[in-house]
């Protein structure tokens, strides 16, 4: 009896058909279209996440550019990131690297 009860309540909403058209045009829109739901979430994270790199390499470059302005203005940290970075010496030293 129950199953009877809940398909006469569901019926006039099944019989109507802009309701149905509506629901099959919705159905249509969220899973079959060529800009359907789950290829817009998709795009959307790739969007955020394209957002975070450009976040990431913008604040590399104004280090970058720091880092370039500090070498070009003074010798002693030219020398310095030289000697860090490449492993440079001066002819009479002897260098012991140090592995953490």
């Amino acid at each position: 009896m129950k199953g009877q009860d809940i398909w006469r309540k569901i019926q006039p909403w099944v019989k109507n058909k802009f309701i149905l058209t509506s629901f099959v045009f919705l159905l249509w829109l969220i899973i079959f279209d060529r800009s359907n739901w789950f290829d817009m979430v998709g795009e959307v994270r790739a969007i955020h996440k394209l957002e975070d790199e450009k976040d990431y390499y913008q604040k590399k470059i104004q280090s970058d550019n720091q880092k370039l302005k500090e070498l070009k203005t003074n010798d002693e940290n030219l020398e310095k990131f030289a000697r860090e970075q490449y492993l440079m010496k001066k002819s009479d030293e002897v260098i012991f690297v140090v592995e953490e």
